[in-house]
């Protein structure tokens, strides 16, 4: 993997559903690669900002947000935001981002985000925070990444609505993107959960390599990072949620080296819903 800053990896998290620990799994990753010395951009696509807000930004105190940026009104450096973490940088969301996803619906853009990449420089990788919804802005992400993460509880609901991100996958594979991988993990796990375990066991099955090994567990020492506005890592570096974001960072990283695409997994309409049919 060409690790120079002047062509960025393009890493995007997404589901359907939420509430499966999206947000905290990008500000997690995004801490893990920060230790490790990489200079990393987190993109919030999501009107409601959590991300921003969890790296320490309060969207109405924002002059200048990705929906400037997007609308061509300010080139991407000028909305550019620090953090508390040395290498970490976020382009934050605010409101107004829903206007340009009803415009860019209404028009069908679907590379807009792929133009905003194509010209920012200086980064070894940029994270997508998508909404949780496969949205305009979702579409756009997948369009735009070289690998998708999709987090999921070890829930029905959570691991049913896989199959709607993977027919997604599909067709962004067919129409822009047919070089795009994509990885599952599991959040918010817990051992002595029997429905956890079972699904977790189908996801296994269903997806096989597709599913990462590393599993995260549930650690309220996460929603205290969010409040701190910084990653688990540099608010409780030896905590269980600290080490399993490394552990899984090592791992995405390991796979994303790998080349050509690997295909572990063809997603189909049926294979989620097989899948989560262990929890019924």
């Amino acid at each position: 993997m060409n690790m120079s800053a002047e062509r960025p990896r393009v890493w995007a998290f997404a589901h359907q559903k939420g509430g499966v620990a999206k947000t905290t799994s990008v500000l997690g990753v995004a801490g893990a690669l920060a230790e490790r010395g990489y200079r990393v951009l987190a993109v919030d696509l999501d009107p409601q900002a959590s991300l921003t807000l969890a790296l320490g930004h309060r969207p109405a105190d924002i002059p200048l947000s990705l929906a400037q940026v997007l609308d061509q009104r300010v080139p991407w450096h000028a909305a550019l935001l620090k953090t508390e973490v040395e290498h970490l940088d976020v382009l934050p969301a605010t409101g107004r981002l829903s206007q340009i996803g009803s415009h860019w619906l209404a028009t069908g853009t679907y590379e807009g985000l792929r133009r905003l990449v194509q010209a920012i420089r200086g980064y070894h990788f940029i994270l997508f925070d998508a909404p949780p919804s496969l949205s305009i802005f979702t579409v756009n992400a997948l369009v735009a990444a070289h690998l998708l993460l999709i987090p999921t509880q070890p829930e029905y609901f959570s691991a049913y609505a896989i199959r709607h991100v993977l027919q997604l996958v599909q067709w962004v594979r067919e129409t822009y993107n047919p070089d795009l991988k994509y990885r599952i993990f599991i959040t918010m796990f817990q051992k002595r959960n029997r429905a956890h375990a079972l699904i977790r066991s189908r996801l296994e099955a269903t997806f096989g390599m597709g599913l990462c090994q590393t599993v995260i567990g549930v650690d309220t020492k996460v929603r205290e990072a969010a409040i701190a506005g910084v990653p688990i890592q540099y608010f409780a570096s030896r905590s269980r949620a600290a080490e399993q974001y490394r552990a899984l960072t090592q791992e995405v990283l390991a796979y994303d080296q790998q080349t050509p695409t690997q295909v572990v997994s063809q997603p189909t309409q049926e294979t989620a819903g097989r899948a989560a049919a262990g929890a019924e």
